[in-house]
Order: structure tokens, then sequence, then C-alpha cells
């Protein structure tokens, strides 16, 4: 049987190579089977620096299957992500990795088919809507915070749980109630899924609980469609049911399920992500939380009052201390592609078909593009310090055509985040809070990050 996931199952796909088509490229094999895949898994960071170390800024690497060239640096992102030669298949980069568990999402799409539905998606995060989810995520971000005065709380585990309550209020326009529990478990499901070393949903496996999980929230979806149709709600769900192509033609039930159910998982793990680096940065340098705390207060705002969305934008040294957590740890560490065509890179020459990833962790951590890279520096994005650098060396959000669709919606939730806590808090890690962390699929920390927040007054 061919699996979803698998190049039989997908006869648009390029056939595999065999592996003496890439063994001129410097790398390793590692394990019979497995590969480097465990090591990979069990440490990317020490994993990733040895290999540039060792191979230098082109690599090949064994691992989740079959060998993928590492392209690493500014260069190989602006190659890779904006693509201008229409090079590399992100369906097919992706696709081993999350066919069964994410098919066609978004992610998953090139070119004019991907260009379409972006476009039709798009109708969600035009100002008017971005206004109206502004307002939701005041009220649900303001009622939460309230709750974690004083008390010692892992942070991660909150604000997951509140990014699943406000993803299924503006996403899905319905409170979750009772299911929230099963909802949150299928998408850390379909999430743990996506980089199981056994990559067949063999009962028993982390794969099978992902494809079961995809299941659920699939019906869950699609029982709600035909009534979101008729509706006039404001959500992204409903404004997807509504939303019309360039033929003035609706998108299907199934587009729509799996749109949202990629968008979703995107929306609540990569924000809570990011917002727990950057609680955990400003935990550590204590005069940035000061920094901050004191623009928030130049917004002149009443204390149960939430940041007007036409206010957002006055926030800067907040954005750029979200921008400073993006690079230190970024959601989505590394993006793979799939090389449609022969190409050439820094001498190599590298055939179609191979499997082609970027580190955009590694990237954000080169010196000679951010000097004390360890060091956490939001003054780094000002327009100054940014004039001159690489555009591609900063790419959290990715870049060129599959950009994050909700870039914009992430940066307005965590600016909302912080005028809430800030204004009310001071953040006080525990002892050795987020000292270790597991990076792949989207990074966490291990020990949730121990947090409390202290009233200011």
């Amino acid at each position: 049987m061919a699996h979803a996931h698998t190049i039989e199952a997908n006869p648009h796909w390029l056939p595999l190579n065999p592996k003496r088509t890439v063994e001129h490229i410097p790398g390793e094999n590692g394990w019979p089977l497995v590969g480097n895949t465990l090591k990979l898994l069990k440490d990317p960071v020490t994993f990733g620096n040895g290999m540039v170390a060792r191979y230098g800024q082109v690599y090949r690497n064994n691992a989740f299957g079959g060998p993928t060239i590492q392209l690493i640096g500014p260069e190989a992102n602006e190659l890779v992500l904006f693509d201008r030669d229409r090079l590399f298949s992100s369906e097919q980069g992706w696709g081993p990795m999350l066919n069964l568990l994410f098919p066609r999402g978004l992610m998953l799409m090139d070119f004019d088919k991907h260009r379409a539905d972006r476009r039709t998606l798009s109708v969600a995060f035009k100002p008017e809507p971005m206004r109206h989810y502004a307002e939701q995520l005041n009220r649900g971000i303001a009622r939460a915070v309230s709750e974690w005065q004083g008390k010692p709380i892992r942070f991660y585990d909150a604000i997951k749980a509140l990014s699943l309550d406000l993803a299924a209020e503006s996403f899905l326009g319905m409170e979750l109630g009772p299911e929230a529990t099963r909802i949150n478990k299928a998408f850390v499901d379909e999430v743990q899924a996506s980089v199981a070393p056994i990559r067949l949903p063999i009962p028993g496996t982390a794969m099978h609980k992902g494809v079961k999980a995809r299941e659920y929230l699939m019906n869950l979806f699609l029982r709600e469609i035909p009534k979101r149709r008729n509706g006039e709600g404001q959500d992204f769900f409903s404004l997807f049911c509504r939303a019309v192509d360039e033929d003035g033609q609706p998108l299907s039930d199934q587009a729509i399920a799996d749109h949202m159910n990629f968008l979703m998982m995107a929306a609540h793990d990569t924000i809570t992500s990011s917002a727990t680096s950057l609680i955990m940065l400003l935990g550590r340098n204590v005069e940035w939380q000061d920094k901050l705390r004191e623009e928030i207060a130049s917004l002149g705002l009443n204390d149960d009052e939430g940041v007007p969305y036409g206010q957002l934008d006055r926030l800067v040294l907040t954005e750029y201390a979200f921008k400073e957590a993006l690079r230190m740890v970024p959601p989505v560490p590394s993006m793979p592609r799939r090389a449609l065509r022969d190409f050439e890179f820094r001498g190599y020459k590298i055939p179609a078909g191979s499997f082609v990833g970027i580190s955009i962790a590694y990237t954000h951590r080169m010196p000679e593009h951010w000097p004390e890279p360890e060091k956490f520096d939001p003054m780094r994005f000002t327009p100054e310090a940014s004039r001159g650098r690489h555009k591609y060396a900063w790419v959290p959000f990715g870049g060129g055509a599959h950009m994050c669709l909700g870039l914009h919606f992430a940066t307005m939730q965590i600016r909302i985040l912080m005028t809430h806590l800030l204004r009310r808090y001071r953040i006080e890690l525990a002892p050795g809070a987020g000292e270790s962390w597991q990076y792949f699929p989207i990074p966490r920390p291990r020990d949730g990050l121990p947090v409390r927040f202290v009233p200011t007054r």
C-alpha cells in the first residue's frame, strides 16, 4: 500500500534518485536505516554546528529516510525561499514529512495553485478582520493574564492553552468548552508525528496517533462548514467558507478543512513557541522589561483597557524584542524543499530530485551577520542597525511566495500579550528556567519555563 507521504502515492512528484547522485557532496550517511535521525533529534544545534564545521556551508546529511543537501547562510535562504527561477518544490520538500497529517495545506502547495489558494485565504487577514481579531485578543488575553498573578506557572503550558483558546475564537469562531482538551491533544499528536522516526501509521506509533488526530479534526471542521457558508461570522473559518477564488468560485469543503487543519496548528503552536522564548529572554534581561513597560505606559491606556488596533504600531521596541526572540529561537528552525531541476550552489552541482534544506536557526546566529549572536539585543532591528544586513539573514517567517500568511496576526497577538502582561507584572523566572530546549518539531523548553508574574504595584 502506498501511503500519502510516499513518492509512489504521488505520481506527479519526481522519482527518487539513487543515493550515488549526491555522493559528491561532502557529508555522512550515519547509521544503517536511521542515518543521523536520532542524533539530529537529540541535539539539532550541536549536530548542525558540527556538520558545518566539518563539511562547510553545503553538506549532505542522511536523516528521516534519505539524503538531504543542507545549504547554509543568507544566500542559500534567498536562493531557496525567493526561488526566482521556480527551482524548488515546497510540496515535495514538506510532503514526505507532513502529507499524512497536513496534506494540501498552504505550505504543501506550489506555484500557481499555491498563489490562487493563498490569495483566496488572504481575505481573512485584511484590515477590518484584523481589527475584529484585535478586539477578541484583547478580551481573551486580559481574562487569562489576570489569573496568572503571583502563582508559579509553567509558561509554555499556560500560553499554549491560551493560544488554543484564542485561535478557537479568532480562527473557528467558537468556544472550545469541554472539547478543548481533546482538540489540543489532537494538534499535539499531529505535530509530534511529523518528526517521528517511524514514518508509517503502524498501530502504537506516534504517526498512527497523528493520523487518528487528523481524522478527528477534519470531521470537526467538515461538520461545521455548511452553516458557516450561510452565516455572517467574522472568524477565519467563516471567512474562508464564504471566500471565492478569482473565478468567483468558493473553496471546496475538503480544501477549507485541509487549510483549517494546517492553519490552526500553525497559529497556536508557533505563537506558543515564540511567546515562550520572548518571556524567557525578557526574564533574563530585566532592563528590557522596563523599556517595554515604559513604551506601553506611553500609550496612556486605562487599567482595564486593551490596546486599540490603531495604536499597535506605536509599540516599536516591543516589535524589536519580538524579532530578536525570533532570531534566537525561530519557531521553524529549518525548511525543506525539493529541487525540480539541476542547479549549482557554491561550486556544487546538485541534481533534480534532490531534497534540499536550509537552516534558519544556524543563519540567525552567524556572527558575521549578528555580532555577539548569543546576546539578547533588540536594537539590532532598528533601521540604522538593519541597514546593509542581508535581507535573508533573518527569516523566521520564511520568505518569497511562501512567506507566512499569518505573520501580521502573530505580531499583533504578541504586542497585545506584552501590553497586558508588562503593564501589570514583572517577569520572574525560576532558577535555571528554560536552559534546555527541545527544538523539533517546534521549539519548546523541556521544563515548560517555570515563571512567576509579580504585580508591579
